[in-house]
This record gives C-alpha cells, structure tokens and sequence, in this order.
C-alpha cells in the first residue's frame, strides 16, 4: 500500500475531527480515504487516474467514491476542524518570539473563482498570505484572491480573517512580531496590524521612500534574519504537486488542500 503519511498520525491527528456518516456510507476504513486524497495532494494526478488498487487494501473502490467523500469533508467544513483541532492540540510546539508573512503566487490553469492575470508570473494566478512561526511551521493562511491583486491589497479584511482563524486555534496574537519582506512596507498594511497588536517589521520599500513617516519606522535587522524559514516552508509545499498549480476552481476546494498539507507539514516535521 502507498503511503504518504502515516496511519497513526492520519488516526490520531486527522480522522477525529472528520465528520461521519449517521448512516451507510463508505465500507472501507477512514484512514485509507485519507490516505488515498493525501497521495493526490503528492503527486497532483487527476482523481480518475488514481491508483485505487495500491492505496485501498483487501477491497474495491472506484476513484469516484474517493472525490466524493472528499468532496463531502470539504462542504462540511471537516478540514478546518481538523486544521483548528490539530493546532489547538499542539500549539505548545510553536515559537511564536518572531513570526513570519509571505505571500504565494499560485498559477490556475483551469481559472476558477478569485483568478486573474499576474504580470510578473505571465500567467493567471491566485493570492495566498501565509503565516509561519519562527521555525517556519504554518500556523494560518488567508483567503486567497485574485492574482492581479497586490499582497497588501484589502491588508484590514486579510489580516482580520488571518487573525479570526487563528483565534478558533486558540492562539493570541496580541504582541506579535511579525517579519515581512519590503512589499508589506505599507501604511495601510502597517495600521490592519496595529489594530491587532501585531507589530511588523519589515524593510523600507524604496518607492516610499519619499515618505517621512516611512524612513522613521523602526527595523531590527538581527531579528529579520530569521525570515528565510517562510521561505523555505513555501518551498517545501511546492513538493505537493496539487498546490504547485492550482487545479481546483472552487474556493473551498483549494483551501481545503491548505489545510491538508499543514497538518501533514506538522506531522513530517516534528514526527507527531
């Protein structure tokens, strides 16, 4: 049998807060439907190309049953309980000393809600905020909007939800130090912070360079060192095939892969 977590930590981490049928419903093991939509978060393959023999053992199963039942986790916010649940679980891991805000530029082949055309990347993309500790463990992610945006575009409702999701985790946020590349150098994005207590550090963007206010924000340079571990974190999701180009054109479709391979990031990490 393929797999690509592990079946205890799909029983212990993922499967309790998965919702269940009252009735009927699938007659093969939960974990090996887990398995079986973490294999397509791996590799990317289409659903119907699944290899459905090599990832459920000793029972037939048609690659439809799998969508399905993935599908039906999605519509019913199961991922994000079990996104929610995990962290709650095992925010003691976290060192939130300094965190980490990067955004992500995800090409959509297929269009789909929140896509459009990103000059730089030539291609029609979405937006994505991530945010990391200071080990580079995702702990929230935004929304994502439509590529032509800017990383500080609609910067108070972005930060809002990154803050309201991070909340149900039961993790506070009041006090923050938050590294930021130069991009993120913004008033308005400096003041959704603020609202929060979030306190960002970030370098000064040369085209605001005219601006006082600006040149007076204070920067610590040691403490920004620490911020290629968002990188190196966006980097490693790149691996997961699903994510390196969006297929999905349904918001709750793509989100529900973030939240899967956060948890399957935590578990790889640190072995849980």
């Amino acid at each position: 049998m393929i797999r690509i977590l592990h079946k205890s930590s799909i029983k212990k981490h993922i499967l309790p807060h998965l919702s269940k049928p009252k009735r009927g419903g699938t007659k093969h093991p939960h974990w090996e439907i887990v398995n079986a939509i973490i294999y397509k978060l791996k590799t990317g393959i289409q659903w119907y190309l699944l290899p459905v023999n090599s990832l459920i053992y000793k029972a037939k199963i048609k690659w439809g049953a799998i969508y399905h039942q993935f599908r039906k986790w999605t519509l019913d916010g199961s991922w994000e309980r079990v996104f929610n649940g995990f962290l709650c679980s095992n925010k003691r891991f976290l060192d939130l000393s300094v965190a980490q805000l990067d955004g992500t530029q995800t090409i959509a082949k297929r269009g789909g809600q929140e896509v459009d055309y990103q000059g730089r990347k030539k291609a029609k993309t979405s937006n994505t905020l991530w945010l990391t500790d200071k080990q580079g463990l995702a702990v929230g992610f935004t929304p994502p909007i439509a590529g032509n945006h800017h990383d500080v575009y609609e910067a108070q409702k972005r930060i809002d939800s990154l803050v309201e999701q991070l909340k149900k985790s039961t993790i506070a946020v009041d006090g923050l130090f938050v590294n930021a590349d130069a991009a993120f150098d913004s008033q308005t994005f400096r003041q959704a912070c603020l609202k929060h207590q979030i306190h960002l550090n970030t370098p000064v963007n040369v085209r605001n360079i005219h601006d006082f206010q600006y040149n007076h924000n204070y920067f610590d340079e040691l403490m920004y060192e620490s911020r290629f571990v968002i990188e190196r974190n966006n980097a490693w999701q790149d691996a997961y095939r699903t994510l390196l180009v969006r297929q999905d054109t349904s918001i709750k479709s793509w989100t529900a892969w973030h939240y899967i391979v956060t948890i399957i990031q935590w578990c790889r990490i640190l072995k849980l």
